[in-house]
């Protein structure tokens, strides 16, 4: 929620709260966040939008010899860290990141958001997102370093003493909500030591923001409860990965323009053509939703994630879902993205693809309303039902071949992502993983 505080507003309440250092926070291309660290004598300086850093330094900026670049807090993202050391208290501002003659940068993925939230608003709609973000909670090893390793056994909705974890999942709960999440609910998932909170959906943006606050939160009372959460989208074989359901919706005049209570399944034209348009571009979109070499090893049949391009009304399978709510909850719940992806570039493009497809009056193919896992090979044809990516290579080369995620991404982005997930791929490539010495070594 929008505080519209004041640079007055925020040295007063940094006086009040007590506060002795301010992180600048911003989050660099592939979704890490990043801060630069000031004492409070600092923060006058910081809110005239005066504080630099060295650009060439973040992986995805820009060279050397034009990396002066400038952090320009964003005021209504005040919040004091509340589980570090309360005799100098630290506070956080998110920063949009701009260039030294004034203008944004356009590798900023907060400002490629930004760009397509304002095309959104030029048609007269906002764009609303709630995310569902699942995680793993694992042992750390004498040295602290994260294992894969969990004693628990707790399945779907368990409770203690099969869900170890629920005692750290509480804290998380409590330090969200001192940070002024609002939290909807929170349970153990399907596989051993998989958690999932979810946090009530808000303005693209500001959803955005709470994303990396919420990792960073998790992973803080996770490590104050000696266990390490971690957001890696298939961590083990053979048990479900963890996603970051994504479900958006779009309002006009505070109304929900997906509701349509006279129409197909209470849905209305745009929610459609916003289907359509999210399903045309899904795969180029995926080398954002799904960035990790490891992201593909999550999106295989037989553990919930799904694998083909087809959306329903009535069943979970496909890639695109409608949850039951209608009225204001009206949404459209895309199920392929992981948590390892950028929040900001994902949702301008899915926020972006669906406008295409509302601008072009796009139709969206035939709902599947059967289990899209149990169709034989000769249905999956008659329905035109065609797959996602099957690997970080495969993405890429469907991103390039997509001109409009250049277009939403913008050239500097799009050119320093592919190269870097070309590179990614091309060094995991090489690897000689365990499974192969294994399977051959004793063999050949």
């Amino acid at each position: 929620m929008a505080h519209n505080y004041t640079k007055q507003d925020i040295i007063q309440k940094a006086q009040e709260d007590h506060v002795e250092f301010i992180r600048l926070q911003f989050t660099d291309m592939f979704g890490a966040l990043k801060n630069v660290a000031i004492t409070v004598s600092q923060l006058e300086k910081a809110l005239d939008n005066k504080c630099m850093f060295d650009g060439s330094s973040i992986e995805g900026f820009v060279r050397i010899e034009e990396s002066d670049m400038y952090l320009y807090p964003d005021l209504d993202t005040y919040e004091v860290l509340s589980w570090l050391p309360q005799e100098a208290k630290v506070a956080r501002l998110i920063c949009d990141v701009y260039k030294a003659d004034g203008t944004p940068f356009e590798g900023d993925p907060r400002y490629v958001l930004r760009r397509a939230i304002q095309k959104a608003e030029s048609m007269g709609y906002k764009f609303n997102v709630g995310p569902e973000l699942e995680f793993f909670l694992f042992h750390t090893d004498e040295h602290g370093m994260p294992t894969t390793t969990s004693h628990e056994k707790a399945g779907y909705f368990d409770i203690s003493p099969l869900d170890l974890g629920e005692e750290a999942r509480r804290d998380m709960v409590l330090t969200l909500e001192d940070m002024g999440f609002e939290i909807e609910a929170s349970h153990h998932e399907c596989a051993p030591a998989q958690h999932e909170i979810d946090f009530k959906y808000g303005p693209a943006l500001s959803t955005a923001d709470n994303i990396m606050t919420f990792k960073l939160v998790v992973k803080q009372m996770a490590k104050k409860h000696g266990l390490f959460a971690s957001f890696m989208p298939k961590p083990i074989y053979g048990i479900a990965g963890s996603g970051m359901h994504t479900n958006m919706s779009l309002t006009k005049d505070g109304k929900n323009i997906f509701d349509d209570p006279n129409g197909k399944d209470g849905l209305s034209k745009e929610a459609y053509q916003f289907i359509a348009g999210v399903m045309a571009h899904i795969k180029g979109i995926t080398a954002v939703a799904n960035p990790l070499v490891n992201s593909y090893k999550r999106l295989v049949p037989g553990h919930e994630a799904p694998v083909y391009i087809a959306w329903s009304a009535t069943n979970r399978s496909p890639l695109i879902r409608i949850p039951a709510a209608r009225g204001a909850g009206t949404r459209i719940e895309l199920r392929s993205p992981d948590p390892a992806a950028n929040p900001y570039l994902l949702f301008a493009l899915c926020l972006s693809a669906g406008l295409d497809g509302i601008e072009k009056q796009m139709d969206p193919p035939k709902e599947i309303k059967s289990n899209v896992f149990e169709l034989s090979p000769l249905e999956m044809e008659e329905n035109e039902i065609e797959q996602l990516p099957t690997n970080l290579s495969r993405a890429v080369t469907e991103m390039k071949a997509d001109p409009f995620i250049r277009e939403v991404l913008g050239d500097h982005v799009f050119k320093k992502y592919v190269k870097a997930k070309r590179t990614e791929w091309e060094t995991y490539r090489m690897q000689v993983t365990q499974w192969e010495i294994d399977e051959y070594l004793y063999k050949i």
